[in-house]
């Protein structure tokens, strides 16, 4: 089905490749996760099999594409549409209609189907995905997990042969997830249909895949078994990071099979060290939170405290009002009613460069806060508006995605890079408190590990962090309290642990193979660290 031939690119004025001399055979009905670090050049790579690379990015390309035996560089884009669909990183910069319905529609329309079988794909898809109730609400008013399927949805109604999915799963709760992998496991099966992904939540995609094609960042592509490429791999999800630690082989892909495994290991472990419950004094203060969106009401009366030196995770289904109670405590959104209080004062009061200091927020759409023409530029300037020490910018910058040249232009770095420079912008300003939407999509797990670790460092001096975010896995790393909201209401307070614990909605990887109170592969490294020194 595609075929790619010594396929090499570089991007102008780039004197390397971001890939060189790629060969690469993929079947018809296969499901194939193309994985690596932040930057490495997936997309890129991705972008190849419908010739939007080099066409619309520019850029030189080497050796030959093709898909159902038409090649890239013979045909445009525009020709490919009907054999290849492609979702981006991000949903919104790629809709062109205004409500759920027409968007869904307006692919078919394009290919000239005819109205009946549109409708029937409408319906199908909307049951599908699970998003029949959003038919017709404004694209703009969605939440970003709503925004994410309805972009998947607009291209599986064209039927492609081919799909092509950029961090499919980034923006989506758990739940939702599962739903929309199971869906293209179904496509893939039932169908014949190729999908290929780009995921660095590897945890949720492995065992849907067939295979694992590695694009390491030196230009060239290990492709193979997913057991196989994975063990290999600098960067792997929570169950391959445990099988080597426990010396499973072969490495177990799904939660089924390592717990088939984990009998021997769940027994000798002794109960890990319980966390200290944080007796800093209060810094944030929320009372009686009301959001409305016309006749939506997004916040319910939500109260909500916050200590100095704590990191608390805002979890919940995609629509359950996250964003828009930190928008609300930030202080630029929308609050119809209630207080705010942030070190006794009301960020909605203050001007925007107090406000700053006061409160942070980084949000799901982080490019937006982007606008200087070099990385550079944008370090420096948060250096100046922050009065930090000249570097410090770029220092959190290299922290958390380290290599990226100071004279590229931010709107040309991938979607993870881009996110990556915003976090170091905001978190330049060291404010009380900070807020962060979604604040991994797009990383990979080493990235997702230094910014855990520059949030605890904040915390450790005295900062408040709240993160919403669907990644269970980085909130069992990074905070000590978590929430669940559904419907504009808080519905479960209390410690990260007992929280990821208790639900089989949102519990790791680990805590599902291992049971409570196991929750991260580094707690268990520390069990078995702490017995082999016991029996020595």
């Amino acid at each position: 089905m595609i075929e790619l031939d010594g396929v090499s690119f570089w991007y102008r004025g780039r004197p390397d490749p971001v890939f060189a001399d790629v060969s690469l055979s993929i079947g018809e009905g296969e499901l194939v996760l193309f994985a690596g670090r932040t930057g490495a050049g997936k997309s890129t790579l991705l972008g190849t099999v419908n010739g939007l690379v080099p066409h619309f990015t520019g850029g030189h390309l080497e050796g030959a594409v093709s898909v159902a035996g038409q090649r890239t560089d013979e045909h445009p884009p525009r020709e490919f549409a009907h054999l290849v669909g492609v979702v981006g990183q991000d949903p919104l910069a790629g809709f062109v209609t205004d409500t759920v319905e027409e968007e869904l529609a307006y692919g078919m329309e394009q290919l000239g189907l005819a109205p009946q079988v549109m409708r029937r794909r409408v319906e199908e898809t909307l049951d599908l995905l699970g998003i029949a109730e959003l038919r017709r609400r404004p694209l703009r008013t969605l939440s970003g997990g709503q925004q994410q399927r309805v972009a998947i949805g607009s291209v599986l109604t064209t039927h492609p042969k081919v799909l092509v999915l950029d961090e499919p799963t980034s923006a989506l709760d758990p739940t939702a997830a599962e739903d929309v992998l199971a869906t293209l496991a179904r496509l893939v099966h039932d169908l014949g249909t190729t999908v290929l992904m780009a995921e660095h939540r590897m945890e949720r995609v492995v065992p849907f895949v067939d295979r694992v094609v590695h694009v390491p960042g030196d230009g060239g592509v290990v492709d193979g078994a997913p057991a196989a490429v994975l063990r290999t791999m600098p960067i792997a999800p929570p169950i391959v990071q445990l099988g080597k630690l426990a010396g499973w082989d072969p490495l177990p892909l799904s939660v089924r099979d390592a717990r088939r495994l984990a009998g021997p290991l769940r027994a000798d472990l002794p109960a890990p060290a319980q966390p200290e419950a944080h007796a800093g004094a209060e810094v944030l203060t929320a009372s009686g939170v009301v959001v409305t969106y016309g006749q939506t009401v997004a916040v319910r009366a939500v109260d909500l405290r916050l200590r100095a030196g704590e990191v608390l995770a805002m979890m919940g289904r995609n629509g359950s009002g996250k964003s828009s109670l930190l928008w609300a405590v930030q202080g630029s959104g929308p609050r119809r009613s209630g207080r705010v209080r942030v070190a006794g004062v009301d960020p909605k009061e203050l001007p925007a460069a107090e406000a700053r200091a006061v409160v942070g927020l980084v949000p799901q759409t982080a490019s937006d806060l982007l606008y200087l023409e070099t990385v550079g530029a944008e370090c420096a300037a948060a250096d100046a508006e922050s009065a930090a020490d000249p570097g410090r910018c770029r220092a959190l910058l290299d922290r958390i995605a380290p290599g990226i040249a100071a004279g590229k232009h931010p709107r040309d770095l991938s979607e993870g890079q881009r996110l990556a420079l915003v976090l170091a912008i905001q978190l330049t300003a060291a404010p009380r408190v900070m807020l962060l939407d979604e604040p991994t999509r797009g990383l990979d797990y080493t990235a997702k590990a230094a910014l855990s670790g520059v949030l605890r460092d904040l915390a450790r001096d005295g900062h408040a962090i709240v993160v919403a975010t669907h990644d269970v896995e980085f909130v069992a790393t990074t905070a000590d309290r978590a929430i669940v909201m559904a419907e504009g209401e808080i519905v479960t307070d209390g410690p990260a642990r007992e929280v990821l614990g208790s639900s089989p909605a949102f519990a790791t990887q680990v805590a599902k193979i291992l049971g409570e109170p196991w929750t991260t592969v580094a707690e268990v490294a520390a069990a078995v660290d702490a017995s082999a020194g016991r029996v020595r």
